[in-house]
């Protein structure tokens, strides 16, 4: 394969035809000094732009997402769409940038737009389709969960809290409480008890969506029977409402828990009615993955999270009317959220609910993606990975003619996954991976329809979005040195506060503290030669052999193309008598079915390492696990395998998915060295 040329090329004709094509035509014919060709050069001058005029650009994004508020901006000052764009550190108390001040909207208004019979949701889980809602049905079902919100007291600025499969169901409770002016919050069902009251027992629900069981890996998992103790522990939910998604339908013996399907029904039809509140207005509350303490709880607001995701759907994906939106996620994963704001765009959202890759039918996405002709399919980078290794074949298994783009986020893709997509998904599909986080529920690097895709590089910055790469001075690094991805604008989808932090103060020492006025978002990130980007990793988790700073990206990108390995993490070990701040690099290595760590795998792995990276990549020690611990959005945790490697307890077991895989790292005698 030639490295040394683009791996996908737009098609000219579709560049031309694209929404930010459009876009950049619309700007032009306003008086906007941009190029009028639709390439890579337009879409670098639209960001150059969209930075050095951000009030110009967001209101642009305004007006092509036709937002539906009391009051646009179109002929207002600039000052009105941003105000104290100088502001980009919240002093204390908070006083960040203000965005469209006066303009008042609602989210939910805006996602449903349509009132047809066309498929606004569809739904599978691993046995298949299972079930779907028309703009029709979705807007009726809307109205009367609405009406039930209200029923039960439920208005402006309550918690409304779901502890819920990613189902029709849920969709419909979100938009629910987001058009009575309420604030939506949500994990998955795989939280244990500790898990759930971590969460919402720091953001106070008044009311409880909940399941009565779930579906994951062929077995059904019993959540009704979890009640009894959850509900004590959330002292503040007057009502629990839940949904059977198992058909069980037995409610447990707990008074204030009621029929979702009842109390539905119990509303028959009524008009759907939307609270048009402030810009700021919170929408959403996310948490981080709380594996360092209790999760922070950063609160969205309503329109910040709208237009960003707007301009991500439109201008960045290409997301079209009519087209079939896909995500694999859960509901504890920002992905649900960001997937969810594709009605904005007239999309068809298809949900999908179970294992990604079911021992019964591994390749069950890619099924799914041809019979419901998904357009844009999007999936984690350890998806890609262990479809590569699992010999998935999917373009060849499966009609996938109508997948266009296929986007990946949650970890760095790998070049070597890039190929895999080009082999075995087809040479025309757009390849976007896509990083941003929790902290802005959307995207500060990603793809777009006008640039070229390299191999193993993120295409470019977010429109809007002052992305730059800082060394440890806080100056700009050259392109080609990684250091930290840092952002130096405002933007809107900025967290308006977190939860229980009047003064601020978490807010700053998340983001702020290092450089006041520069957003410093914690990935080590480098820039190309192209434009791109790539991440190596969180900066918190790169390693320092000998002086030498690397990510630990470097790391699995090498050994994750080895047949036997499946999957790894790597840690540096600190040891006593080493240099301040210096470590060994430790490798575990999960092998596939039959391999054996034997003395040729552990050379094939430090030569590949040696050859693909350096020298300082090269582990010291390599071990093999049977199982990683990993986070509820499928991220394995590096830092909690370092904690136990060094004998700190791991400060939020109730983050991991299977904190069971904790006891594989602990007396391993490999790890006693000193020196």
């Amino acid at each position: 394969m030639d490295h040394s040329a683009p791996l996908w090329t737009p098609d000219p004709a579709h560049a031309a035809r694209s929404n930010l094509a459009r876009f950049i035509d619309a700007l032009r014919a306003a008086g906007t000094p941009l190029p009028p060709s639709s390439d890579a050069k337009a879409f670098n001058a639209l960001h150059d732009w969209s930075v050095e005029q951000p009030a110009a650009f967001w209101a642009a994004v305004w007006r092509d997402g036709e937002v539906i508020a009391d009051r646009k901006p179109d002929g207002a000052a600039w000052d009105e769409v941003l105000v104290g764009g100088d502001r980009m550190a919240p002093p204390d108390p908070i006083e960040g940038p203000a965005w469209f001040a006066g303009a008042r909207l609602n989210f939910a208004e805006n996602l449903l737009r349509r009132h047809d019979d066309a498929p606004a949701l569809i739904a599978w889980d691993e046995r298949g389709p299972s079930g779907g809602r028309t703009w029709a049905e979705l807007r009726q079902q809307v109205a009367a969960a609405a009406a039930a919100l209200r029923s039960l007291g439920v208005g402006e600025g309550d918690r409304v809290a779901a502890w819920m499969p990613n189902v029709p169901e849920t969709i419909v409770a979100m938009l629910a409480t987001a058009a009575v002016g309420a604030v939506w919050t949500s994990c998955s069902p795989d939280f244990g008890v500790e898990g759930v009251v971590d969460r919402f027992g720091q953001t106070a629900p008044t009311v409880l969506l909940c399941c009565d069981a779930y579906r994951y890996g062929g077995k059904t998992h019993d959540c009704a029977a979890r009640l009894p103790d959850l509900l004590p522990r959330l002292p503040s939910v007057r009502h629990a409402v839940m949904v059977s998604c198992q058909g069980a339908g037995m409610l447990p013996p707990v008074p204030q828990v009621m029929h979702w399907a009842e109390l539905l029904a119990a509303q028959g039809k009524v008009p759907l009615e939307f609270v048009r509140l402030p810009f700021d207005h919170p929408l959403y509350i996310l948490y981080s993955s709380g594996t360092t303490g209790l999760p922070k709880c950063m609160v969205h607001s309503a329109g910040g999270t709208l237009l960003q995701h707007l301009k991500e759907h439109r201008l960045h994906v290409d997301l079209q009317p009519e087209e079939r939106l896909f995500y694999f996620t859960t509901c504890g994963w920002m992905m649900w959220n960001w997937l969810a704001s594709g009605l904005a765009s007239g999309a068809t959202l298809v949900l999908y609910d179970g294992s990604p890759m079911p021992a019964a039918d591994p390749g069950v996405l890619w099924r799914m993606a041809a019979a419901e002709r998904v357009t844009v399919f999007g999936v984690s980078a350890k998806y890609i990975a262990l479809a590569e290794k699992s010999d998935l074949h999917p373009a060849r298994d499966y009609d996938l003619s109508r997948v266009r783009t296929v986007l990946s986020t949650g970890s760095p893709l790998v070049a070597e996954s890039f190929d895999w997509l080009q082999r075995e998904v087809g040479a025309q599909v757009h390849t976007a991976s896509i990083s941003g986080g929790t902290d802005i529920v959307s995207c500060f690097v990603l793809g777009n329809p006008l640039s070229p895709v390299w191999r193993g590089e993120i295409q470019g910055p977010g429109l809007g979005m002052a992305v730059a790469v800082f060394d440890d001075t806080g100056h700009p690094c050259p392109v080609g040195k990684a250091g930290e991805l840092v952002c130096t604008g405002p933007f809107p989808a900025m967290p308006i506060r977190f939860w229980g932090d009047p003064e601020g103060a978490g807010y700053r020492a998340a983001y702020f503290e290092r450089w006041p006025g520069i957003w410093r978002h914690g990935d080590w990130i480098t820039r190309t030669e192209h434009g791109g980007f790539i991440i190596t990793g969180r900066s918190d988790a790169t390693l320092n052999p000998g002086g030498v700073r690397i990510g630990t990206a470097e790391i699995y990108r090498q050994v994750e193309a080895i047949p036997e390995v499946l999957e790894s993490v790597v840690i540096g070990q600190r040891l006593a008598g080493a240099a301040a701040g210096d470590v060994r690099v430790v490798l575990f290595v999960r092998l596939g079915p039959g391999a054996k760590l034997s003395g040729p795998l552990e050379e094939a792995i430090r030569s590949r390492i040696r050859r693909g990276a350096s020298p300082h990549h090269v582990p010291t020690v390599i071990l093999a696990v049977a199982d990683l611990p990993r986070t509820r959005s499928g991220k394995v945790s590096e830092l909690a395998v370092r904690d136990v490697v060094e004998g700190r307890p791991v400060q939020n077991v109730s983050a991991l998915a299977n904190p069971e895989a904790l006891e594989h790292f602990k007396g391993r005698p490999e790890l006693l060295a000193t020196e």
